[in-house]
């Protein structure tokens, strides 16, 4: 093999089209599948230009002159389209899609035009009259005419299959938006807009909802996508879009265009799902073409199985008897979906993520290039032969096959102490290079017949990682290995092999949230196993739990502070402005030094709330301390992240098992929803006695039967799946079981529904006195009311404290009790500085107290 510069040489060789539009200058299979028979590179090279286009055009046609005449040439660039056939699970989600879209559409298309789009349709009206001729010729490319003329192209280069697909598609737009026009009915136009714009009617009962022309037109386009290059594709949508234009220039609404363009989408997808389209698969063909071209000489390949959305992978058996594995990667692994992100964001450490790659070609070669380098730094793992980009496939990454058993398939009783200790010395190399593999699961670690551990899949590795990155390794091999042989016999082999202070950068990783799902759920039964690790470990190597980190990120409490600040301006702009200013400074100062009290006297309120969820003693003074410092790490975290991660830090420095730990903060959150839904309900109630809203009206009838009967069938349907009995109902049964035990001890209950019960009370109260330093008459009862519902509802927004979603539901809230708009809204701006932000500074103080003393 040459040096690893000729990777990109080769790769860069496969990308161009120098294979030209040749049958292929060496061996392959049959177009039917079977083995095909090797010959000289001569009489292969030898072969006419003629001999291969017409090989090319009709590979089947001449299967048994080349039997009888030598060696069969590779197929061509035709036939290699023709074995790339293939389906996507991706045309599901398109076809769901547009039809969800379709749907919506046609519901808001259920009434009379609006102006937005009445000005959207005489603007395109108003072209020149001189465009009417080219707008009626392009609404025949989205008529049969179109669908003939696009099939006959088809069959006349003689895609078959392109030519199935266009009527296909064409066809069944035509239905659907047919059916649509019947379907949804006329909209009329209300007698001020054809007034004002002079509305271009095209008839006297409305614009009917059916956009035909655009429909097939979309669909043609979709359809023929796959057979066509790219910048062929462009052009092509360009014409769609232009069809678009001429319809709604016609006398169609924006609409009803915009809905049959989709349902054009979903067609053109629905016809590539039934019959297939090239480029979605990686054929065995275009395999061998490629590794013969590279000089690999293949003799056999096999196409092994893989689930629906892995990449697909080939067995090869040389010539020269090595065996080789190609990969074929047809998407990106190299990318962090929105949920890994959010669970990022909230681990206690600032956790790298790997960086992004532009494309699968890219992702293969820097693999590629991952692999050689930890080859040369003394890693065992299987030696690369090839990275490059196919023909009509997928790229493709080779390298050689190592025999033996993955790491996740051999029992505990099989994996000695030498094979743990060999996995680790395989993590100190790779450290010692400085290069990351960020996936060291179970499965991409393999143990050959000598029982020496090779490391697999460098596809998220990372040349000249951080120490960061280093210590997340080092975690996850850590995990992996108790997930086989327990946290004993893992203490033990790291111990052996790594070095007391690799080992101690790697505890703070030892946690859920800093670990990708594939690494975190070998253990997933099991999650006291990582605090028992970092305590196991920590203990061995005679180095302290590391402290609990702050949570909050420079550039989250960036955001937060311009979030804040446009709330903070914008919001008295909804009440008078200069009102709600005049009544800031004329406020009554000792109400709102009353408020100050209210929000330090509801944190206190919080730790007794906690004391109740314990079955343990928790000292009550560092209790109080651990919720001021919260105040700082749970306000300023999306979701309060930060006050569960300080309250279960706190837990397990005072000897608790995490799990416990866990349990006590979700009982504590358990009973303050509770207490809060019994307000709210009661809250409700009671003001609707009162009458206060009595302009407020409750929708009644069978829309909201239907509602209400759609969420109870869909609030089934979660709960009797196993996922939501195994994340919904066993949690959610083990927390009421754990509320009616506190119920049946009268001290513990009244410290944790009282607590919480109380917490609340001050805490609108906070709003309460605020609004009494602006405006001192109020309906008090409907304030608290108000200020416990938008809490609840406000804080379920994922910005830190609610903040923007809290305010507005106070404001709103305070308003409709009858509360003027001016002193709500600085009422509400106050009690949220006051009662919620301020506590936040000493926070910061009692939390860096804390952690210097050791308590978090």
């Amino acid at each position: 093999m040459d040096e690893s510069s000729s990777l990109e040489e080769r790769a860069a060789e496969q990308a161009g089209d120098g294979a030209g539009d040749g049958a292929g200058d060496g061996g392959g299979q049959r177009a039917g599948g079977g083995p095909r028979r090797t010959g000289d590179a001569a009489r292969r090279e030898g072969r006419t230009d003629d001999r291969q286009q017409e090989h090319a055009e009709d590979p089947a046609e001449d299967s048994a002159e080349d039997s009888a005449e030598g060696p069969v040439p590779a197929p061509g660039p035709r036939s290699l389209r023709r074995f790339s056939v293939g389906r996507r699970p991706g045309d599901v989600v398109r076809i769901v899609l547009a039809a969800a879209v379709v749907t919506l559409c046609a519901l808001a298309a259920d009434g009379a035009v609006n102006p937005v789009e009445a000005a959207i349709f005489e603007e395109i009206g108003a072209l020149p009259a001189g465009f009417t001729p080219v707008a009626v010729g392009l609404l025949w490319v989205g008529s049969w005419a179109g669908v003939a003329g696009a099939a006959a192209v088809a069959l006349y280069v003689k895609h078959v299959r392109a030519a199935l697909q266009l009527i296909a598609a064409g066809t069944v737009a035509w239905l659907v938006t047919t059916a649509l026009g019947h379907v949804v009915p006329t909209r009329p136009v209300p007698p001020e807009l054809v007034g004002e714009l002079g509305l271009r009617l095209p008839g006297p009962e409305g614009f009917a909802f059916a956009a035909t022309h655009t429909a097939v037109a979309a669909a043609l386009v979709t359809a023929v996508a796959p057979y066509l290059p790219r910048k062929a594709t462009s052009v092509a949508w360009v014409v769609a879009v232009a069809v678009a234009l001429a319809e709604v220039y016609l006398g169609v609404l924006p609409l009803a265009v915009f809905a049959g363009a989709l349902v054009g989408w979903g067609a053109g997808s629905a016809s590539h799902l039934v019959g297939g389209a090239p480029g979605r698969r990686t054929s065995v063909e275009a395999v061998r073409r490629t590794l013969e071209e590279a000089g690999l000489c293949p003799d056999e390949i096999h196409e092994e199985r893989t689930h629906l959305l892995g990449p697909r992978r080939f067995t090869i058996t040389t010539r020269d008897g090595k065996r080789l594995r190609a990969r074929a990667v047809a998407r990106l692994h190299r990318r962090a979906g929105p949920w890994y992100r959010f669970r990022r964001l909230l681990a206690t450490i600032d956790v790298q993520d790997v960086p992004r790659v532009s494309s699968t070609h890219h992702e293969v070669e820097h693999e590629a290039y991952v692999s050689r380098l930890a080859e040369a730094a003394g890693v065992r793992t299987p030696p690369v032969e090839l990275a490059c980009v196919i023909q009509h496939g997928s790229p493709v990454l080779v390298h050689r096959v190592v025999e033996g058993r993955r790491l996740a398939d051999l029992p505990a009783a099989q994996i000695d102490d030498r094979l743990l200790d060999a996995v680790c010395a395989q993590v100190a190399i790779l450290g010692r290079a400085h290069i990351a593999h960020h996936d060291l699961q179970a499965d991409n670690i393999l143990v050959d017949a000598d029982g020496d551990p090779w490391l697999l899949n460098f596809t998220f590795g990372q040349v000249g990682a951080s120490p960061s990155l280093l210590a997340q390794d080092l975690a996850d091999v850590l995990i992996t290995l108790v997930s086989i042989v327990g946290v004993d016999r893992t203490v033990s082999a790291a111990h052996r092999t790594l070095s007391a202070d690799r080992l101690e950068a790697a505890l703070a990783y030892l946690q859920p949230l800093a670990l990708h799902r594939g690494v975190r759920e070998q253990i997933a039964e099991g999650h006291y196993l990582f605090s028992e690790l970092r305590e196991a470990l920590a203990d061995r190597i005679g180095r302290p739990l590391p402290s609990y980190p702050s949570p909050v990120r420079p550039r989250a409490l960036v955001t937060m502070l311009f979030l804040g600040g446009a709330i903070y301006l914008l919001l008295p702009q909804l009440a008078d402005l200069p009102e709600t200013v005049s009544l800031l400074r004329d406020a009554n100062w000792w109400w709102l030094a009353l408020a100050v009290f209210t929000g330090m006297l509801a944190i206190v309120l919080s730790a007794v709330s906690l004391l109740g969820s314990c079955d343990a003693h928790l000292p009550f003074r560092r209790t109080v301390e651990v919720q001021v410092a919260a105040a700082f790490t749970g306000r300023t975290t999306p979701g309060g992240v930060g006050f569960f991660g300080i309250n279960i830090a706190f837990m397990e420095k005072l000897g608790m098992r995490r799990s416990l730990a866990v349990g006590v903060t979700m009982l504590n959150l358990a009973a303050t929803g509770a207490v809060s839904a019994v307000i709210c309900v009661v809250g409700v109630f009671a003001v609707g006695i009162t009458g206060t809203l009595r302009f407020v009206k409750i929708p009644t009838g069978w829309p909201l039967l239907g509602a209400i009967a759609g969420i109870l069938v869909l609030a089934g349907l979660v709960l009797g799946s196993p996922l939501g009995r195994r994340r919904i109902v066993r949690p959610g049964l083990q927390v009421v079981r754990e509320l009616w035990g506190a119920i049946r001890r009268p001290l513990r209950a009244a410290q944790l529904f009282g607590g919480a019960a109380a917490y609340h009370l001050v805490s609108a109260l906070g709003l309460a006195t605020c609004l009494a330093a602006f405006d001192p008459h109020f309906p008090w009862l409907e304030v608290l009311v108000v200020f416990v519902v938008g809490q609840t509802l406000g804080h379920i927004a994922p910005t830190p404290g609610g903040l923007g979603a809290v305010e507005a539901l106070l404001v709103a809230g305070l308003v409709a009790v009858g509360v003027a708009p001016a002193p709500a809204v600085a009422a509400t701006l106050t009690s949220r500085l006051l009662t919620y932000w301020l506590p936040v500074l000493p926070g910061i103080g009692m939390f860096r107290y804390l952690q210097h003393r050791g308590v978090v």
